[in-house]
């Protein structure tokens, strides 16, 4: 049982607003959430983990004894030294992936990324406070990964922060299970992040970080690499990381995740400097969430060719149509669903109510309407699933189409919804205090 966690209080830095949250335990996950009189903002819930995270021992790693991209991808992964934190190696120890002996195929210098149209996230898969995971329904998260593998379908987008680890390490140890050649392997497609956290202010912190992810992922090169979220500083030193990372060869491609227009045609810029391409921008994007749309930014990244990855296509479930006001998800998106109803009940339901009606004209159900809808707009969305029925029902999306009077409909619909998630509650840093940039816009 994790112990109680009191959070320490940060060193002053200009510009950074200062809190106080009461100790709680995270032995008790739902009664931690219910300490909040609002709904826990994604910040609130990250510091959790980290601070979790930190009193487990931090992320670390040497430096591997070679900096060449071609070396490291020739050779062994045995010259990467263990580097999972104590308490995800405790807890994921007897099943963690043996790739040691294994050798890693090398591949092209290119840094073009080739994705399917759809994918899979895995932000459920470990975390216990807003998913509600559990280990016993592992198997469950392992027939999803099969079934997207037996469709060509197996694209996982993860991260160091789901789980504190626990995502990365499941996804490591299915394809090791699954995949019996390197061809079969190579189906499998893999984006992973790097938190942005404040004492994280090096080059060289993205490289460590990015050696523990590919440890728990079983030792093969990351498709893709992201920078999770902007930082208050230090964004120019994470770009050079990213760079490091994809020299180093630790992966095969790099990205970022919710930047806003000026912060992605930064990065764009500083990373064409050493000659490789930013391949993505992973952007929270839905019928509940339409802002990249209206402020430019899907704009700017097709400008750039840099691809768009929709997260929260389904709106955490409420594009689903398994909610309505007597029947809300449990947990903090409860108050998330109370906030919508309250700000505007009729108009949320007129929006259901066409996703069932264009749903019912295809034999589809709701879920396939909203990710449909953000594939029309030229984005890879990529819903969670969790179960069997889920993957299938995400995947079959890719069967039918939106027709233009469809999406239509639905853009029409969903601009007069009000009371979901909007970007100035969301805790990222809008600008870099020491370069001025405007890192986040939606």
């Amino acid at each position: 049982s994790p112990p109680s966690i009191n959070l320490p209080t940060p060193p002053p830095h200009p510009s950074i607003t200062t809190f106080t949250i009461h100790s709680c335990s995270l032995a008790d996950p739902a009664s931690a959430m219910n300490t909040f009189a609002s709904p826990p903002p994604p910040l609130l819930l990250l510091i959790l983990l980290v601070n979790l995270f930190s009193q487990c021992q931090a992320l670390s790693a040497p430096s591997s004894s070679s900096n060449s991209r071609r070396d490291f991808l020739d050779n062994s992964i045995s010259s990467i030294t263990t580097i999972t934190a104590s308490t995800i190696a405790a807890t994921t120890a007897s099943s963690a992936p043996a790739y040691a002996n294994e050798e890693i195929l090398a591949t092209s210098t290119s840094s073009t990324l080739s994705l399917p149209p759809l994918g899979l996230g895995a932000w459920a898969w470990g975390d216990p406070i807003f998913w509600g995971y559990n280990p016993k329904n592992d198997e469950d998260l392992k027939e999803v990964f099969d079934y997207a593998l037996s469709k060509n379908l197996a694209f996982f987008d993860t991260a160091e922060l789901y789980g504190i680890g626990r995502s990365e390490v499941l996804l490591g140890k299915f394809r090791k299970e699954a995949c019996a050649t390197r061809e079969e392997e190579e189906k499998v497609i893999i984006a992973s992040k790097f938190a942005a956290l404040p004492w994280r202010t090096k080059r060289q912190d993205v490289v460590k970080a990015c050696k523990a992810s590919v440890e728990r992922l079983g030792g093969k090169p990351i498709d893709l690499y992201q920078i999770h979220f902007p930082n208050s500083w230090s964004n120019e030193d994470y770009w050079d990381g990213l760079a490091d990372a994809y020299d180093q060869g630790l992966v095969k491609a790099v990205g970022v995740s919710n930047y806003g227009v000026d912060a992605v045609r930064a990065c764009h810029a500083k990373l064409a400097e050493r000659g490789i391409k930013l391949a993505s921008n992973q952007i929270q994007m839905s019928l509940l969430y339409r802002w990249p749309i209206d402020n430019g930014l899907l704009d700017a990244c097709k400008e750039l060719d840099v691809k768009v990855l929709s997260y929260s296509p389904l709106a955490l479930g409420f594009l689903a149509g398994k909610y309505n006001k007597s029947n809300l998800p449990s947990g903090p998106r409860a108050k998330i669903g109370e906030q919508l109803y309250k700000d505007d009940n009729e108009a949320y339901d007129n929006l259901l109510a066409v996703m069932k009606d264009i749903a019912g004209k295809h034999n589809a159900v709701p879920s396939q309407v909203a990710i449909n809808w953000c594939i029309s707009k030229g984005t890879i969305p990529i819903p969670g699933a969790r179960t069997l029925n889920q993957v299938k029902q995400n995947l079959a999306t890719l069967e039918w189409t939106l027709t233009a009077e469809e999406e239509n409909l639905l853009d029409e619909a969903s601009k007069k919804v009000t009371g979901f998630v909007t970007p100035d509650k969301n805790p990222f840093p809008r600008t870099d205090v020491n370069t001025g940039l405007t890192m986040y816009d939606s």
